[in-house]
């Protein structure tokens, strides 16, 4: 009997070149994705692959063959993590498939600030050619300080070592060693060091205890002349803080990709500002990417049906323990 998947999102072409490959697994691609329609067809279904779809825990009491979850991505914000391991489901995300794009972007953002990229271009086109007033920085000997040396972290650790950048990262959950070994400094007390850094880069999950870690005394801790950027989650720095800090210029400006509310709304205060760079939850997407994840996230599925599921993929690592990879 065929294996059957349900999908949130139309089928994408790295999704297909997994799953149209086995004559064993037959795929659905949902386009009503309100909680009651999951609800009444879950039941059918023995894999998901998601996207931006919550995926709560009435939605996982009402599974009766699911064998797994696999996120079109890394974040999991939008899924009932403990729903699922009680269910001894496993939660699987696309491991490194976007990691150099969302560096790559947090890295423009930093540049597009330190070069006023913006405010250049949209001065030209007004006739103004005045490049004495605000001159551009340099990134390089500037200190940049990245929340989390994840896959992301890592990357962007790389690619600011590469702009001759002072690299500071603070993650509590990794080796400091490794940190080390890789051209940065570890810093356990972050907090202490926001007068000395020039940029910060969220690159970390967002849990209980980094939602809002970037507040009203952060930033106002840091200097004048400094940037945040964030290409995690929205509200690990905290919107109605940095509208505030943007506003009355205690920082110089901001890169932000995610928002707490998605799409944000058109009234939002962020948005008025001059002093802010904007993308609308796009860090992680590209043409590469696109693929990378739609393959990793059915690969994920298939191999769990073949007893071969990725541990490292795994979120709730506790249902798979017995598995190899």
């Amino acid at each position: 009997m065929s294996k059957r998947v349900m999908i949130d999102m139309p089928a994408t072409a790295g999704i297909k070149a997994v799953l149209d490959e086995r004559s064993d697994v037959e795929y659905d691609e949902l386009t009503e994705r309100s909680e009651d329609t999951i609800v009444q067809h879950i039941g059918n279904y023995d894999a998901v692959i998601l996207s931006t779809t919550p995926f709560t825990a009435r939605i996982i009491e009402a599974t009766s063959r699911l064998k797994i979850v696999s996120r079109f991505g890394v974040g999991y914000d939008n899924v009932d993590v403990d729903a699922l391991t009680r269910q001894g489901i496993p939660l699987a995300v696309v491991g490194s498939a976007n990691s150099v794009t969302v560096a790559e972007h947090a890295l423009m953002f930093m540049l597009a600030l330190a070069k006023r990229i913006v405010s250049f271009d949209r001065e030209v086109r007004q006739g103004i050619w005045d490049r004495w007033k605000y001159p551009a920085i340099d990134l390089a000997e500037r200190k940049v300080l990245i929340f989390g040396f994840g896959r992301i972290g890592r990357r962007l650790t790389k690619r600011c070592l590469g702009m001759d950048m002072t690299v500071l990262v603070h993650d509590p959950y990794v080796i400091q060693d490794s940190i080390t070994t890789a051209g940065a400094t570890p810093v356990k007390d972050w907090r202490t060091i926001l007068p000395e850094i020039d940029f910060l880069s969220v690159n970390c999950p967002k849990t209980p205890e980094t939602d809002g870690m970037v507040g009203t005394a952060e930033l106002s801790a840091m200097k004048k002349t400094a940037y945040v950027v964030n290409t995690a989650r929205g509200g690990i720095i905290e919107e109605t803080a940095l509208y505030q800090a943007l506003k009355t210029e205690v920082i110089a400006g901001a890169g932000i990709d995610p928002f707490v509310i998605e799409p944000a709304p058109t009234d939002h205060p962020l948005l008025t500002l001059p002093n802010i760079l904007l993308s609308p939850h796009s860090a992680g997407v590209s043409e590469e990417s696109i693929y990378r994840m739609g393959y990793n996230a059915a690969k994920n599925v298939v191999d769990c049906f073949d007893g071969a599921l990725n541990r490292e993929h795994v979120i709730n690592k506790s249902v798979v323990n017995t598995m190899v990879p």
